[in-house]
């Protein structure tokens, strides 16, 4: 199964505020061991909300709303896609994450959508178009 282990946003993340060096060294250790073990798919860190956008839809309407965004504690500043065996195999590796943020943080861990998971909305020809695409972002 694949997750997306998210980290969440604080106020210093949301103020710019880096990680040290020595968080890097800890998060690079970290995401060495991900990889190594063939758990990590992707992952990144978020700039600020304040740099960001957001797109509202109502019906055809589309409005552009500038960052940054309230309630930082629904905000996102960084991520990872894992591939684990189960969500107890997530949550024994997000338990190894060094602290991601210099004061209390959270992580959280959301199970990605298989196209199994969508039933008989999906037809073959989406199942093959979706298979086209993933193909096409892995280099396959």
């Amino acid at each position: 199964m694949r997750v997306m282990v998210i980290v969440k946003a604080t106020k210093d993340s949301e103020a710019g505020i880096l990680p040290t060096t020595e968080l890097f060294e800890a998060m690079g250790k970290f995401n060495e061991e991900l990889v190594n073990a063939g758990i990590m798919l992707a992952g990144d860190g978020l700039h600020p909300s304040s740099k960001g956008k957001r797109i509202a839809f109502d019906g055809p309407k589309r409005t552009v709303i500038d960052g940054p965004f309230a309630e930082t504690k629904e905000l996102i500043a960084g991520f990872w896609v894992w591939q684990v065996k189960d969500m107890a195999e997530a949550v024994a590796w997000a338990r190894r994450c060094p602290n991601p943020m210099p004061g209390p943080s959270e992580l959280e861990i959301r199970p990605l959508f298989e196209m199994a998971d969508f039933g008989e909305a999906v037809t073959p020809e989406l199942a093959e178009q979706h298979d086209r695409i993933r193909d096409k972002l892995t280099g396959n």
